[in-house]
């Protein structure tokens, strides 16, 4: 299931348990619910550090390039 599936079915499952006084369909609804948006948080963190990581390895790049220059007396 997708992280936002996870996070609709548990709140379903939640509201269910809170309406039938059903305390477990209520606590596996929450918990449900938290680990889609754990999930959802964990793959935006994945997200960030590739687009963090490939900027950083541009700029390693464009420094390199220079030093090249550099010593190519290119510059």
């Amino acid at each position: 299931m997708t992280d936002k599936t996870d996070q609709i079915k548990g709140k379903v499952q939640e509201t269910v348990g809170k309406v039938t006084d059903n305390e477990q369909l209520e606590a596996k609804g929450k918990a449900e619910e938290i680990k889609g948006k754990a999930s959802e948080k964990a793959d935006d963190l994945g997200d960030t550090i590739k687009e963090k990581t490939g900027e950083l390895k541009d700029k390693v790049a464009g420094v390199f390039n220079k030093l090249v220059d550099k010593v190519d007396g290119k510059d």
